[in-house]
Order: C-alpha cells, then sequence, then structure tokens
C-alpha cells in the first residue's frame, strides 16, 4: 500500500475508534507548542471536563455521581500562583436533605476551583442554602468570578475578586435595597462590567462591579434572553434566545460613558476606551432551528462558537448562513449543560490533563465536620444547644484558635459568625459564610452538653502555620508537567 493511503487509512481508523463523535477531522495538536487553539471546559453527566478541540478528545478533571450535585459552570479564569486559566463551577448538594425525624444532608452551595494541569480542587467559599436550588448564571474573566444565588425575589449578585489572593465573595446586588439581578455574562478582560437582566421587569444592564453602579446595556434584549457571550476583543455577543438558537450582533463592551441610573449611584463611570469594529454589522441568526443553548463561548479568536446545545457541544462558524450545520459536534449524548472556552494555553498539552479528586470529598468532609455531639442530638436537647462560629488565618497564630467556651468576656472580645443547629448538624447561616484557603473556624458547642471546642474548614482543619512547608494558600500550585 502507498505511503499516503496508508497514513489516510491509519487517520480514519483512529477516527472511527475514537469515544468523542465530530463531523469534521482536526489536526492533532502539537506536542511542542502548547494549546494554541485553547481548551473547552464542559460539565455532563459525569462532571466537570476539558476537550481539546484540535483533537476532539476529551476528559473528565473533577467527576461528580450522577444526581448528587446541581451544577453552574464551567467557566476559566486565573488562579494565584498559576501561569494558565483553571476552571470554576459551582455545586449545590441536591441529595435528599436531613429532617428531625430522617438522616440526610444540610445542603450547601459551594464554589470550587479546578487545576486540570495539576490534577488539584480547591473549595472556594460554601454556603448553606436550604431554599435554593444553588448558585446561576455562573460569569467570569480575568477580573471577577460572579454569580447569583438566592430564590424568587431575593436573588443576590455576589463575585469573587481574582485579582486578591485572598478574599472573600462581595455582595454587588441585594434585595431589598437593590435591585435582584440575574447574572448573563461578562466583558472579558481585566473588565469589571457584568451583563445582568433584572428580575421582574427583565431590564438589562451593566453591573460595574468595581464601582458598584449600574449602567446602560448597550442591547435591546428581552425579558426571557440570555445568557450571553463576548468575544475577546469585546465587539460581538452572542446571546441565547428562548427558541431558535442564538443571535449573534455586535457590542460595545467598553465602560459605558452614559451617566449611572441616578436611583442606584451618582458615582460618575470611566471613559470609553478605543475597539475594533466588529465582524458582523447587525443581529444575525447562527442556526433557527436550534432549540435554547443552555450555554455559549466564543473561541479564543472569535471565530468559531461552542454551545451547550441538544445535549452536546456543537460548534458553529458564525460567518456562516443561518441554518448552516455545526463544524464538530463533541460529547453527544452526554448530556452537557455548560461550556467555556478558554484563551491559548502555551505551555500546556492535552496529555499533561490530570483528574482530581473531585468535589464530592470535601462536600462529604464539612459534613462530617459539623455534626452535633451525640448528647446535644435529641429532640430534649437541640432546641437547648448553642453553636458558635470564629473564623481566623490560620497561617499565622491567632488566640482564636485555643478557644475552649463561649464565656460572656470571649463574646465580647471576638464577636462570633452568625450559626445555629439545623436538625443534626450545625451551620454558619451567613452567605458563604465558609471561606477555604488557610481560613480556619472554631467552633464552640454548648448550652445542652458541656463546652466542646473543636477547629474546622472546608478544605481540612489542619492549620497551615502547622505545616511542615508552610504556603500563603493551600491552593499554591505544585510543579507541572
Amino acid at each position: 500500500m502507498p505511503k499516503p493511503v496508508a497514513a489516510l487509512a491509519a487517520a480514519l481508523l483512529l477516527a472511527a475508534c475514537s469515544s468523542t463523535s465530530a463531523v469534521t477531522v482536526h489536526s492533532p495538536s502539537p506536542l511542542t507548542g502548547g494549546l494554541t487553539h485553547g481548551l473547552i471546559g464542559f460539565v455532563d453527566d459525569q462532571g466537570v471536563g476539558i476537550l481539546d478541540p484540535g483533537t476532539g478528545k476529551s476528559t473528565i478533571v473533577a467527576q461528580l455521581p450522577p444526581g448528587a450535585f446541581r451544577v453552574a459552570g464551567p467557566v476559566w479564569a486565573p488562579a494565584p500562583n498559576v501561569n494558565h486559566p483553571v476552571l470554576y463551577f459551582t455545586v449545590h448538594d441536591d441529595r435528599p436533605a436531613e429532617s428531625r425525624t430522617a438522616a440526610g444532608v444540610v445542603p450547601y452551595d459551594w464554589l470550587f476551583r479546578v487545576d486540570p494541569f495539576a490534577g488539584t480542587i480547591d473549595a472556594i467559599a460554601a454556603s448553606q442554602d436550604s431554599q435554593s436550588e444553588g448558585p446561576i448564571g455562573l460569569v467570569a474573566n480575568s477580573h471577577y468570578v460572579g454569580l447569583t444565588v438566592g430564590c424568587c425575589a431575593t436573588y443576590e449578585v455576589d463575585a469573587l475578586d481574582l485579582t486578591q489572593t485572598v478574599s472573600a465573595l462581595k455582595t454587588l446586588a441585594k434585595p431589598p435595597t437593590q435591585a435582584a439581578f440575574f447574572t448573563e455574562g461578562a466583558v472579558p478582560g481585566n473588565s469589571g462590567l457584568l451583563a445582568v437582566r433584572a428580575f421582574g421587569t427583565g431590564a438589562w444592564y451593566w453591573l460595574n462591579a468595581e464601582a458598584g453602579v449600574l449602567n446602560p446595556f448597550p442591547l435591546t434584549l428581552g425579558p426571557d434572553d440570555g445568557p450571553i457571550a463576548i468575544t475577546a476583543d469585546g465587539t460581538m455577543a452572542a446571546v441565547a434566545m428562548p427558541d431558535h438558537g442564538p443571535v449573534i450582533e455586535p457590542i460595545n463592551s467598553a465602560l459605558p460613558v452614559a451617566t449611572p441610573s441616578a436611583a442606584v449611584s451618582s458615582t460618575p463611570p470611566a471613559t470609553a476606551s478605543a475597539r475594533p469594529s466588529p465582524i458582523v454589522s447587525a443581529p444575525k441568526r447562527l442556526n433557527s432551528k436550534l432549540p435554547h443553548p443552555d450555554g455559549l463561548a466564543w473561541s479564543p479568536d472569535g471565530k468559531q462558537l461552542a454551545l451547550a446545545v441538544n445535549g452536546e457541544i456543537e460548534v458553529y462558524s458564525p460567518s456562516a448562513a443561518d441554518g448552516t450545520p455545526p463544524t464538530a459536534r463533541y460529547l453527544s449524548g452526554a448530556n452537557v449543560v455548560g461550556v467555556a472556552w478558554s484563551s491559548p494555553i502555551a505551555e500546556m498539552t492535552f496529555a499533561g490533563a490530570k483528574a482530581s479528586a473531585g468535589p464530592q470529598p470535601l462536600v462529604d468532609g464539612l459534613l462530617n465536620a459539623t455534626k452535633l455531639p451525640a448528647q446535644a442530638d435529641t429532640s430534649a436537647a437541640r432546641p437547648l444547644t448553642k453553636v458558635y462560629v470564629w473564623q481566623f488565618d490560620s497561617t499565622k497564630t491567632s488566640p482564636i484558635e485555643s478557644i475552649a467556651d463561649a464565656t460572656p468576656a470571649v463574646l465580647a472580645k471576638y464577636p462570633p459568625l452568625n450559626a445555629g443547629v439545623v436538625f443534626h448538624h450545625w451551620a454558619a447561616t451567613d452567605t458563604w459564610a465558609l471561606l477555604g484557603g488557610c481560613n480556619r473556624y472554631r467552633v464552640v458547642i454548648t448550652g445542652s452538653v458541656a463546652p466542646s471546642a473543636s477547629t474546622v474548614g472546608i478544605e481540612t482543619s489542619t492549620l497551615c502555620s502547622a505545616k511542615p512547608s508552610p504556603t500563603p494558600s493551600p491552593t499554591a500550585s505544585p510543579s507541572h508537567s
């Protein structure tokens, strides 16, 4: 057989044996030179994974048990001490909740970060949540990770500032003093602009996370539109419509020059910066035969758009005519519900990807650490049980770490967090009250039992100051392959 024919036959055989279906044949990513097309992050029935658009190969990097957790995301964003983007995602514990007479879980919302090349997973924050189905609208750029939590008319927008090595989530908008918003997108780069849609009215705004103000939104969108994805150069937006797939249209994603709403703030915004011209000049349907996409993500060069739709990943050319079939399909039948596309990752290859332990060990670890003492976990004792929780930085010695009882003098000197009994467990009750990194929590349970003190962390209870090689944070990146 001639060599060119043999090479072609081998390529076709390799494609036929692949577990990921695609309608086009891609050249494999080079072993040197890195992932020049970036990576596509996704969520499917198996967990959080990554896919190389150059080869169609995919792998799960944070496994999730089917049906146990409700997931939002993923999104790509930077992490401390890491030279490549990593994946952020949220989970809500969807397993049967405990009751007064039955065992179960205390539902928590979690924000996680997984490094697909180090094989590590970090818990950023955890929040006890028995009222909603978990966070929605996870969005990110190189400055912020934003999300919506809550339910009904009490939706709030929270954000994690990625420019800070150690940071708590801050509340950007929260009823009743502010309107309830859904997070729908973020301007790429170091921008503080998050696209939000108001609960009730459906009006769209830029929420400036840096200045804490609302600005007019440059597109006319409806109350059921969204989410949106914006190209890396900030000139085009893909908007998920209620049906008939997404619409692509030009957008001005510079900081608005118009005065923000007087009802929100009188802080003047900065001057808009110049932007390149978009490649489309009017709204354009991508594929009117599609239903509502669950997620959208642009390729780094803005020449391809990936959709989480029909339970799979479909990649389209935004310049093609309405109805043109996708250029590639991946993970058919995997029930994909989220998609994100990274920037080029020059120093890594897909072969270097590593799976983490996944989020469940951390979720279950917190449930075990927050069980009430057996003597306090009775119908007679629970109403008398008092729980006191203090946060401290475990990189250095703190007087809080040795608290043994919640005496009046201790409470006056070290005011505790809001906390209480939840049937067979205790919980800190403020939104995102529990933080990862080197934050630890001193807990005293008393009232119905003799004072019982312990130290808890959402990743580990070991103090950072007690480690053989102290580091500013347990999220520091190990060496990479």
